[in-house]
């Protein structure tokens, strides 16, 4: 049953990033989307709290929430910008690659051990990430520099953000209560944004942040099930794989064509993911 979950939360997640890409240069205001998103998880993960009780809530407990939920609206604004710029095949790959900073810091800040196997897996996805962004694929069409700017803004932020849940866990803060504190800390940035930029709001952008919203909460719901229930070494490289829903969804939806050696890439990035979650 908890493979089950872990495919699902696989699933949820590729499906939400290739939402990200499908809307994006539609017009709709990526701030506003991400609003809607959080909101509808906010309430929906507050019910949950409710039926189920929520721990005692503190100070640490809100700032930890609040900033990785900015993290992550910012981390996933960078990735939709990214898909304006340059093919989601390469470009969601990429950003998996945000996994080796909390790995890394998770040796240098809590001083856990990495195991060689877990280096081989950094050294690949590395690797894998230069040989995908050296030239583009026949026929894709991209705006280089910028893409890759908001590739590096939306790998740290993602990146830092999973410092931040290492932290959230070493100090015991219940995860449900981080997971309030993380939608609605989100929330409330991108509603103080949607006031500075002052974009239109548009009915599709509660339609597609609704639907994000609920597979978020499916996706983590069954994320923590798999994780309480199973084998986390084989949880974390299924839920890894999600991008690998976005890539062949890209080359299906939008007839995306990569060269040979990027294929190798994008499939070595998999890999080295693998690799690190093991």
């Amino acid at each position: 049953m908890w493979i089950i979950a872990a495919v699902m939360t696989m699933f949820c997640f590729g499906i939400n990033n290739m939402i990200f890409k499908i809307t994006s240069g539609k017009g709709l205001s990526k701030v506003h989307m991400q609003f809607y998103f959080y909101l509808i998880a906010f309430l929906l993960m507050c019910c949950y709290g409710m039926v189920s009780g929520f721990a005692t809530f503190n100070g640490l407990t809100i700032l930890l929430g609040g900033i990785i939920g900015i993290l992550n609206a910012n981390g996933n604004i960078q990735m939709s910008k990214a898909f304006e710029r340059g093919p989601a095949s390469i470009t969601s790959p990429l950003i998996s690659t945000n996994t080796v900073i909390p790995i890394l810091s998770a040796a240098l800040i809590f001083h856990e051990s990495i195991s060689l196997i877990q280096w081989v897996g950094i050294i690949v996805m590395l690797a894998s990430a230069a040989v995908i962004q050296y030239v583009p694929g026949s026929g894709v069409i991209m705006d280089y520099k910028p893409w890759m700017f908001r590739v590096l803004l939306s790998v740290l932020s993602f990146g830092v953000l999973g410092v931040l849940m290492k932290t959230s866990s070493h100090l015991h803060i219940d995860s449900i209560n981080t997971l309030v504190c993380m939608y609605g800390g989100g929330a409330a940035y991108l509603l103080i944004n949607s006031f500075i930029l002052k974009e239109k709001w548009q009915r599709a952008e509660l339609k597609y942040g609704a639907i994000i919203g609920g597979f978020s909460v499916i996706g983590y719901s069954s994320y923590f099930f798999a994780l309480d229930t199973g084998v986390a070494s084989i949880v974390f490289p299924i839920v890894s794989l999600s991008c690998l829903v976005v890539v062949l969804s890209s080359c299906w939806i939008y007839k995306e064509r990569l060269k040979f050696y990027q294929i190798v890439g994008v499939i070595s990035a998999l890999v080295g993911i693998m690799l690190t979650k093991i």
